[in-house]
């Protein structure tokens, strides 16, 4: 075999070498093109690590407005096609838009908004803006933000800030900055998780009087509204969307399901099949990932304290065992419960060589990461989002967006679903501020019809025909022809 010499740029011709070094500059042109368009998208590659922050950064818009504070300005067009995108994906809250436009029936609502921000939420903030309201939003995770649609936000007036690899410092000021504004005071809140409405009630009692309802969407959160009302401090009506049950069965169930797999195959590059994974919860998020994982040829176990989830757990085919008897063994750990310190120091240090440990619940406080930042232990950053902390003995396990939620911080949602939840919350926004009066301060589910209407504005997407009850067969089950359907305690 003859062997081809090699050739060096300097062998090269003069037209050769001008050629070689405009295809790189074409290349690396792309390259930038290409980074751009997927930081929105794929989290796994986002800088999330730049050395300056936002905050010192005044940034302003095409139309001249400095109120707000994102990541990058410039990358508004690609978050605009991330937001186009996803009005594609979400038949509920389009219709929503578009039915209710020439109403406006949230005018003159200021509403203080702390959800994700992302292509699906930025859909709902567009569409409380075409009903009328004044918002002013800030994300309720610090890695979830996708940086491009914050950014096209922004150029479209919305006063947001946020963006991806807040520091804790940053997120409180970011939300600060969304309820503190000299000319303008919130009168609503949507809250995801609520942060929001434990900084007014701390920091500005005055503003708080003024609410006339809150939408809370998590369970955390609604845990805090709950708390709240016990105490005699809620004096104000709050809607519970994260228990409806179009939230509840559709947006929380399906989008974990679909999710959980995006989140470790983005970070890991995992083969599921064959696998041991073990769920803590068997609620609605822990049943989407059991579920799909299984699906995938996983081996799944579920800790439960809850005897009736246990037995769903059970007669759904998993084994349902305490944590302590499957942890030196399994090569994923998930939590999905919403509570605390499901996963401590000790569990950690029990667990095999190589195991993934992440977060489904919204709770930051489910893994106890604070007990990893100890001297003997090596933190080692592997790609955004993707933490090998090492032990003295060598052996790692791999810590997945710091313990926070997963799928909003290292993967994608199906905006299909979220739509379902947007709607739900838009909905719960206009029945708060259209009546008041009509709700004492306390916590209140939203009402079945309208989780019926939420369901209608998708059925179509799917060419489903609902049937109609005859007059003989409403009288006979003692029902309206045009519903709701089901009594408030019926369980889907």
């Amino acid at each position: 075999m003859t062997k081809v010499p090699e050739t060096t740029f300097a062998d090269l011709s003069l037209a050769d070498k001008t050629a070689v070094k405009k295809s790189s500059i074409i290349a690396r042109r792309f390259s930038d093109v290409s980074t751009c368009s997927l930081s929105s998208t794929c989290f796994t590659g986002s800088s999330d690590e730049d050395e300056v922050s936002p905050k010192d950064n005044r940034q302003r818009n095409s139309s001249g407005s400095t109120d707000f504070c994102i990541k990058n300005i410039n990358k508004s067009s690609f978050g605009r096609r991330e937001i186009d995108i996803a009005e594609s994906e979400m038949p509920g809250i389009m219709s929503l838009r578009k039915r209710a436009y020439e109403e406006k029936p949230l005018k003159n609502a200021n509403i203080v908004g702390c959800t994700h921000v992302n292509a699906q939420s930025a859909v709902l903030i567009e569409t409380l803006v075409h009903l009328g309201a004044s918002v002013r939003w800030a994300a309720c995770n610090i890695y979830s933000t996708q940086n491009a649609v914050a950014a096209a936000l922004a150029e479209a007036g919305v006063p947001i800030f946020a963006w991806r690899g807040e520091t804790e410092e940053e997120f409180w000021w970011c939300l600060d900055k969304c309820i503190h504004k000299e000319g303008w005071q919130p009168n609503m809140i949507l809250d995801d998780g609520g942060d929001a409405t434990h900084l007014m009630l701390k920091k500005y009692p005055d503003y708080f009087k003024s609410i006339k309802g809150i939408v809370e969407e998590s369970v955390t959160g609604v845990h805090r509204l709950y708390m709240l009302s016990k105490a005699g401090k809620l004096t104000v009506p709050a809607i519970n969307v994260n228990d409806s049950v179009t939230k509840n069965k559709f947006d929380t169930f399906y989008t974990c399901r679909d999710s959980i797999l995006d989140s470790l195959k983005r970070t890991t590059d995992i083969m599921f099949g064959g696998k041991q994974v073990v769920i803590c919860g068997y609620g609605d998020v822990g049943k989407g990932c059991a579920q799909s994982l299984k699906g995938q040829g996983c081996i799944v176990y579920v800790t439960e304290v809850d005897p009736i989830c246990a037995l769903q757990a059970a007669m759904d085919g998993f084994r349902v065992v305490r944590l302590i008897e499957v942890i030196r063994d399994v090569d994923v750990v998930i939590t999905a419960t919403g509570n605390k310190n499901v996963i401590t120091r000790d569990h950690m240090n029990r667990m095999k060589n190589g195991c993934i440990l992440c977060n489904m619940g919204h709770s930051s406080s489910e893994i106890d990461v604070n007990s990893l930042h100890t001297p003997e232990l090596i933190w080692e950053r592997v790609r955004s989002q993707v933490d090998h902390i090492i032990w003295p003995d060598k052996r790692k396990i791999i810590l997945l967006a710091e313990g926070r939620l997963v799928n909003l911080s290292c993967s994608t949602v199906s905006s299909f679903v979220v739509s379902v939840a947007s709607s739900t919350q838009a909905l719960a926004l206009i029945e708060l501020y259209s009546s008041p009066g009509r709700y004492k301060s306390d916590v209140y589910l939203l009402p079945k019809k309208m989780d019926e209407y939420v369901a209608s504005l998708h059925l179509p997407t799917f060419e489903a025909h609902l049937t109609e009850l005859s007059d003989e067969q409403a009288k006979f089950m003692g029902l309206n022809k045009a519903g709701p359907f089901k009594a408030n305690y019926y369980r889907y």
